[in-house]
């Protein structure tokens, strides 16, 4: 099992399940747009004893303006 904890943006600090740890984007839906974050780094806690793998993305932008309180 592999998760993606994402830096920045709405999103800032949420921790998902991956299906792969090699993948470099995560295009996810949020409200009525869709966000991009891109792969940070180097997979982290890859061993067998040291818990799941851990890969940091970073928000890159979503494919519309996000106004706070506009529910």
């Amino acid at each position: 099992m592999a998760i993606a904890r994402l830096h920045g943006g709405p999103l800032d600090g949420q921790i998902i399940p991956l299906d792969d740890a090699d993948q470099d984007s995560l295009i996810l839906p949020y409200s009525e747009t869709q966000l991009t974050y891109q792969r940070e780094g180097d997979a982290t806690s890859t061993g067998d004893h040291d818990g799941p793998t851990e890969v940091g993305f970073r928000y890159v932008e979503s494919s519309d303006d996000i106004v706070p309180g506009d529910d």
